[in-house]
């Protein structure tokens, strides 16, 4: 990041609304000079959490970029995105669901595409699933995932499929980025995936308004690596003598999301 620019652009973004450096600390929770270190290019010395909140109250937001090996990190964030559709894509078949994956759309000048577009037969009920390898700006997704989910029964006529009901579903990597990036953004995501962990399951076993039916939106993170990883993981640790740690990352690991 451009320190320098970073902090020209917050101070003209607050003259702009009229407010003093004083004005826009209390809004943020910080001190005046935290706000007057930020406008003389010393960003660097602040959380990253801070500085979006500085944004988020000027009404702007970050748009944080990696850059690596030009194309290069592109390719390997398409393959971690890649895995977690294969894993959905295997679940949702397993669980009796017809899925299809990169399912683009044209309707009346709106495109785009469809990560996982899945069809339960048995309750007529279509599932429109977003699939992040990185969590992403909630509020851009929140926008893409709704128009998606408004076209999804059009979208699925094409297909052969008549859905009396339309669910979505946020799938994220189970990683601790992942995971404190949706807490940092809790009441959004609460508020837009009510449905996370088991309750996600029950409903893409039973989907049917009788069982865990209705309205659905869930949020489910989920792993990307091999189980045979894993057990290789906890068999090594009970050879070297860590067997209460394995079994307390055994419970740990199947407990529900929240």
């Amino acid at each position: 990041m451009d320190v320098i620019r970073f902090g020209l652009a917050v101070r003209a973004l607050r003259r702009r609304r009229g407010w003093r450096q004083e004005d826009l600390a209390v809004r943020v929770r910080v001190s005046r000079a935290a706000v007057w270190r930020v406008e003389r290019g010393r960003a660097d010395r602040l959380t990253i959490r801070t500085l979006e909140r500085l944004v988020e109250a000027l009404g702007a937001r970050l748009d944080w970029r990696l850059l690596w090996g030009g194309e290069a990190l592109d390719r390997l964030l398409d393959q971690d995105h890649a895995a977690l559709v294969e894993v959905v894509v295997r679940e949702l078949a397993a669980l009796g669901w017809e899925p299809a994956t990169e399912v683009s759309f044209s309707i009346r000048g709106e495109r785009g595409s469809i990560d996982v577009l899945a069809f339960h037969q048995a309750s007529a009920t279509l599932l429109v699933v977003e699939v992040k390898s990185v969590v992403p700006d909630v509020q851009a997704t929140l926008v893409t995932l709704d128009r998606k989910t408004r076209l999804a029964a059009e979208i699925a006529r094409s297909r052969g499929w008549r859905a009396a009901r339309v669910g979505r579903l946020l799938v994220a990597p189970d990683d601790r980025t992942a995971r404190r990036r949706v807490a940092a953004h809790g009441a959004t995501f609460a508020g837009a995936f009510p449905a996370r962990g088991w309750a996600v399951r029950r409903w893409l076993r039973d989907p049917t308004p009788g069982g865990a039916g209705g309205p659905f939106s869930g949020l489910l993170f989920l792993s990307s690596a091999p189980q045979a990883s894993a057990r290789h993981r906890v068999s090594g640790e009970r050879r070297q003598g860590t067997l209460p740690q394995a079994r307390a990352e055994g419970v740990r690991s199947r407990e529900p999301d929240r």
